[in-house]
């Protein structure tokens, strides 16, 4: 098995850990009063937050592989004085994250890409917007009441297809003609290949991962959930086998909604271009909205959302600043 790891993975700290309670703190009573609420409580240990299941199933393949093929590097708001309490309850909670970069009140997001990360997850909607416009595959956690996270089993990623693995190209064609001409020239563009779209790295290192182990044995199983249906399924496919890339599951659901079918195939984490989708899932699975593409451009006055497909969801607003974590 080759040596070093072949996936690299930021995360930030409010999407590890729950850290609302001392955010509350650094709202209503300001920096230092955090500072010192921290520092108080450096040896309490953090609760999980949005991203934590992932990252830990992450980080379960380098037990699976016997070698450290996945890195998780943790940015952060925070200082490394403030940030203690954080790499404390890394280690409790017994992450094998040995990497950080805590930024004193200033967006994180630049260190994603001199760790030549193949993933960004943030709580921030500026930090994962900054991130993508980069060329780093970001994408916002949105906070939700689960159902019940488990810790155990496989690690199952989710996608969406257009803006997500794909470009944006077909989307547009969608929304500024419609159904009838979306479905029109995808199956007239069947045999040409889909451009990238920011989550094809990530995709890509999941992918090289998923050779190194047996088929029967991986610890990590993809889908591609998608509102395409007949015919616009066709030039996905033959994409996909022109990136030499396999996905273990490919749900085409002609416009349904997404939820229940994640739910079914029981994923750990679904990133997805449109906010709406995100919202809707997010009461059950960690999902992870990526800004980018026409659905998250500002919307033209007046314009209304076409019929037959997901209708676009609007910008999400960005999440306030805090220096107690990203």
């Amino acid at each position: 098995m080759p040596a070093g790891p072949c996936l690299r993975v930021a995360v930030s700290s409010r999407a590890l850990f729950d850290l609302s309670e001392s955010d509350e703190i650094y709202r209503s009573e300001g920096l230092e009063a955090y500072r010192r609420y921290q520092i108080a409580r450096e040896s309490d240990l953090l609760s999980p937050g949005d991203g934590f299941v992932f990252v830990r199933k992450l980080l379960d393949i380098n037990k699976r592989a016997g070698a450290a093929r996945v890195d998780v590097i943790l940015l952060s708001r925070n200082t490394a004085d403030t940030g203690l309490r954080i790499f404390n309850s890394i280690r409790e909670h017994d992450l094998g994250i040995v990497r950080a970069a805590f930024c004193g009140g200033e967006s994180p997001y630049r260190y994603a890409h001199a760790f030549d990360c193949h993933l960004f997850l943030s709580a921030d909607a500026e930090d994962t917007e900054e991130a993508l416009a980069r060329g780093v595959p970001a994408a916002r956690l949105l906070s939700g009441r689960r159902e019940g996270d488990a810790e155990d089993g496989d690690l199952r990623i989710a996608f969406d297809g257009d803006a997500v693995l794909f470009s944006d190209e077909a989307e547009r064609v969608y929304q500024e003609r419609g159904l009838d001409a979306f479905a029109e020239s995808e199956a007239a563009a069947a045999d040409m290949p889909l451009a990238g779209g920011p989550f094809k790295p990530f995709l890509s290192g999941l992918h090289q991962l998923q050779q190194e182990f047996d088929e029967a044995d991986c610890p990590i199983r993809t889908a591609l959930v998608t509102a395409r249906g007949a015919p616009a399924h066709e030039r996905v496919i033959k994409t996909l086998r022109a990136w030499d890339i396999r996905l273990d599951e490919s749900l085409f659901l002609g416009g349904l909604d997404k939820t229940a079918f994640l739910r079914a195939y029981r994923a750990d984490v679904f990133f997805d271009d449109q906010s709406a989708n995100c919202r809707a899932a997010s009461g059950h699975l960690a999902s992870g909205h990526v800004p980018h593409g026409v659905v998250n451009e500002e919307p033209s006055a007046g314009k209304e959302p076409s019929a037959g497909r997901e209708p676009s969801a609007s910008r999400e607003p960005s999440a306030s600043k805090e220096r107690g974590g990203a």
